[in-house]
């Protein structure tokens, strides 16, 4: 009876951790593992300062990444330019948010308009025309998993626009230029 509770409290905690971050349908496509092509001026991981953001030819298109090669997303219940974020509680540990201390990111390939507004603990978070960014803590450098996460999470291009396709499972396995 005590590994039924002790299951039952664990489906029940993880459940209730990914409601934090949606409440509609939808699958995370994986769309590769290599690491993205491109160079930046900073090589510090995500979150760290200053941020770096540049571009990746990825399985779903160019992309925004981090300085390490993560994915940048942008989150659909977020309001472009609002002053809260949509991501609260366990989403935030799904889900981290790209952030700098630095008031001029450097980036390299990014054409939107790239800027910061306050986050979680007093740090900056970077965003692309107005929309806060994200990384998924599902990926590594050169994966896209996270895209189309609850019908919610997607990929953001150079532009700043987000990128609504998922990649067909063979695209990964037979692209080899990243």
């Amino acid at each position: 009876m005590r590994g039924r509770t002790w299951i039952a409290t664990t489906f029940a905690a993880g459940a209730l951790a990914l409601a934090g971050c949606g409440s509609t349908g939808g699958t995370a496509a994986t769309a590769g593992s290599a690491s993205p092509a491109g160079t930046a001026s900073a090589a510090a991981p995500a979150g760290a300062s200053p941020a770096a953001l540049k571009t990746w030819s990825s399985p779903l298109g160019e992309v925004v990444v981090t300085s390490n090669g993560s994915a940048v997303y942008v989150f659909d219940k977020d309001t472009p330019g609002g002053a809260t974020t949509a991501c609260t509680g366990a989403c935030v540990n799904l889900w981290p948010a790209v952030t700098t201390t630095s008031t001029t990111p450097q980036v390299s390939g990014v054409t939107g308009k790239v800027g910061t507004v306050a986050g979680e603990g007093g740090a900056q978070q970077l965003t692309l025309d107005g929309r806060r960014l994200y990384t998924y803590s599902g990926d590594s450098p050169g994966q896209v998993t996270g895209q189309g996460f609850k019908g919610i999470w997607w990929v953001v291009s150079p532009s700043g626009q987000a990128i609504t396709t998922t990649a067909a499972p063979s695209s990964a396995a037979s692209s080899s230029s990243y």
